[in-house]
């Protein structure tokens, strides 16, 4: 990933902030089969060996027989981003001089997979996920809320799918090589234009530059 200077982000933390905050990922595999893509839901584990992505896909899915040959994989993890007007620049009216950009933030990780099988794995794991995104609502839904029978069934027709990190970067391009004159000016036209979460990323940037998280 390209990645000038002014909009790295390498700190461990942080980058875990990001996943947990923006858990759908793009897996990317290159194996026997070419170039394949999955869109899916993951989540990160601690390990002491190393931080581990954990996630599960439908039995039908034809990249699971590439994740079996333990290919080069990625995963890319997207959060907030948008387009950048230079009408927004204070200086567009001083010179001119300005053009359109787009704002974003992504997180990066490289590993190698392995497919898990193993019933208990795979009920732990679409535990942590629901758990994880239910955190918060009035009445957060559980696993167990559901007939058992019924999960078993369900998970029949599921494997799991471990991806111990080897290799993370993050990338946070939110105008930071901007005055700060254009990135209030950055911040307003995103906020006029609905676009809530970019301009808090945005404006957490210019309070705080060395304590900002990606998962704003």
């Amino acid at each position: 990933m390209y990645r000038p200077p002014a909009f790295r982000e390498d700190r461990p933390e942080v980058l875990r902030d990001a996943i947990r905050t923006h858990p759908l990922g793009t897996l990317v595999t290159a194996g026997s089969l070419g170039i394949v893509t999955s869109l899916l839901p993951f989540s990160i584990r601690c390990e002491p060996d190393g931080d581990v992505l954990c996630a599960h896909l439908a039995k039908g899915n034809r990249q699971i027989d590439e994740l079996r040959e333990q290919p080069p994989t990625s995963v890319l993890f997207h959060g907030p981003q948008g387009y950048v007007s230079p009408s927004w620049y204070a200086t567009k009216r001083e010179h001119g001089r300005v053009v359109p950009t787009w704002n974003f933030v992504v997180v990066q990780v490289w590993g190698t997979p392995t497919i898990r099988d193993d019933v208990q794995w795979l009920r732990e794991q679409i535990e942590e996920l629901t758990n994880a995104a239910e955190k918060g609502f009035r009445m957060p839904w559980k696993v167990a809320d559901a007939p058992e029978d019924f999960i078993q069934a369900q998970m029949k027709g599921i494997v799991g799918l471990e991806i111990p990190v080897s290799r993370i970067e993050g990338k946070r391009k939110l105008s930071q090589n901007q005055p700060d004159r254009n990135q209030a000016g950055v911040i307003a036209g995103l906020r006029e234009t609905g676009q809530e979460a970019l301009a808090d990323a945005v404006a957490e940037g210019r309070r705080q530059p060395d304590d900002f998280s990606l998962a704003k």
